[in-house]
């Protein structure tokens, strides 16, 4: 299975905006807050493994 790991660069509403930092990217990502802990804020680090982010 792949790991992946992100920092959350902004939250809008239902939405937070994450940019991959385990490679070279400027591209961000969308993804509805449902799917993210509930304790993010902007500058979180998460980790994306097995269809679930997690904090670390």
């Amino acid at each position: 299975m792949n790991t992946f790991e992100y920092e959350v660069v902004s939250i809008d509403g239902d939405y937070a905006n994450l940019r991959r930092i385990d490679v070279e990217s400027d591209e961000l990502k969308l993804v509805a807050r449902a799917l993210l802990p509930p304790e993010i804020m902007e500058g979180t680090k998460l980790k994306y493994e097995m269809m679930q982010y997690e904090i670390y």
